[in-house]
């Protein structure tokens, strides 16, 4: 099961996604810095997945550019990978397990551990 975490391109500083000014989102080619980005990447039509040490990251392309992409994610590391990235690019971040905005300067408080919890959950239902 994965984790979904948002990235956003905005002059805005988003503190919560209620509060989002679309007016102040930036069309950008993410699938094009993503697939740059990283080494290891499969490719099935508009799909994508990159594999990296412990993780794995999956997301669709959007063929042209878009202001927000949403992303699946397998294994922690993944997140400080595109927390890099996101500083590299002024990039927000929107972690699904917490339901919040993601520090990327204390990044430490995310969603894994909740992501965690809750497949564990589903696996011990069985």
């Amino acid at each position: 099961m994965s984790w979904d975490i948002v990235l956003f391109n905005s002059r805005q500083k988003i503190n919560t996604v209620a509060e989002l000014d679309e007016n102040q989102l930036e069309p950008t080619d993410f699938d094009g810095i993503l697939e740059s980005s990283f080494d290891q990447i499969k490719k099935d039509d508009n799909h994508r997945e990159i594999i990296g040490t412990d993780f794995t990251i999956d997301f669709i392309v959007h063929n042209e550019p878009v202001s927000n992409t949403m992303l699946s994610l397998y294994g922690e590391n993944g997140l400080y990978e595109l927390i890099e990235l996101a500083k590299k690019h002024n990039w927000q971040i929107y972690d699904s397990g917490i339901g919040e905005m993601i520090d990327l300067k204390n990044p430490e408080k995310n969603g894994f551990e909740n992501h965690r919890k809750y497949v564990e959950q589903i696996l011990n239902r069985k």
